[in-house]
């Protein structure tokens, strides 16, 4: 059995910081590689801490969705990479905006380091 599946991104999200996809489409599944909280427009962090760097991730990735025909209420799993387990709060009031209803089951950990020196990333898995 041989599993179609297409290389998707957005020009509205950051280019990949490596040779990989910013994520993959498949006919059941989505998979939306992390997303850092880098604006698209200038390649650097947003401002504003965790807080701004979450809602820039989440902008990241809502916007992958989004050019792929997808959105937020299609994402069944997320996995939050925290650089401090003390910004979970900030963190998730934040994502709670994204995700009112139904929210996606979801891992938090924190990590010794992001890529650049971030503060957060996001990863998703949505249904297609």
């Amino acid at each position: 059995m041989q599993i179609k599946k297409e290389t998707i991104g957005s020009a509205k999200s950051p280019k990949a910081v490596g040779p990989y996809s910013a994520g993959i489409k498949t006919e059941q599944f989505a998979f939306i590689s992390g997303q850092l909280g880098l604006d698209p427009n200038t390649g650097d962090f947003s401002e504003g801490g965790v807080e701004g760097q979450t809602r820039q991730a989440l902008l990241n990735l809502k916007n992958i969705l989004a050019d792929n025909g997808l959105s937020m209420a299609n994402v069944v799993k997320t996995t939050v990479f925290l650089k401090d387990m003390q910004d979970f709060a900030k963190m998730n009031a934040i994502y709670a905006e994204f995700f009112p209803e139904n929210p996606p089951a979801r891992s938090t950990i924190q990590v010794a380091a992001l890529p650049k020196a971030g503060l957060v990333e996001i990863e998703a898995i949505a249904l297609a």
